[in-house]
């Protein structure tokens, strides 16, 4: 026996062109004809249907560039500043009950939920008129 005479155990598989896509042969799962079956082309779903039948609604939707300040209540204050302590956005900071915003410190606004009971200056912050009366009550500042 020589090389050229050598015959492989398994002939070579040969692969069957139907369908074109898948390995489900035939129609590959795409029933019979139709235009379901041919390629290219996409049926547009239902909900696209119904969102283009309603109206667009004018004006802005976009979030407003307008910063907001961090809301600080009373309480907060109350269990965290001692008596006769200055309470401003870098004590805040410092006391970590506040975050940077873009790295700055954000404007505050003082709101009165929650009891006072120790005389503390307000400085550099904003505050609800109730803060005002409870604060000024007990002897506090605000600046």
């Amino acid at each position: 026996m020589q090389l050229h005479q050598l015959k492989r155990k398994n002939s070579n598989k040969k692969s069957v062109s139907v369908g074109r896509g898948g390995k489900r042969g035939k129609t590959s799962g795409r029933g019979h004809k139709g235009q379901n079956a041919r390629a290219g082309t996409s049926k547009r779903p239902e909900m696209r249907e119904i969102i283009k039948k309603l109206p667009k609604k004018r004006g802005y939707r976009f979030k407003s560039f307008q910063e907001r300040p961090e809301i600080v209540n009373l309480s907060l204050i109350e269990n965290n500043f001692s008596n006769g302590e200055e309470v401003s956005p870098k004590t805040l900071l410092q006391k970590s009950l506040i975050r940077k915003k873009r790295n700055k410190i954000p404007a505050i606004k003082i709101l009165a939920k929650g009891d006072i009971s120790k005389k503390v200056i307000i400085s550099d912050c904003l505050f609800s008129q109730t803060v005002k009366d409870k604060v000024e009550k007990i002897g506090g500042k605000l600046q």
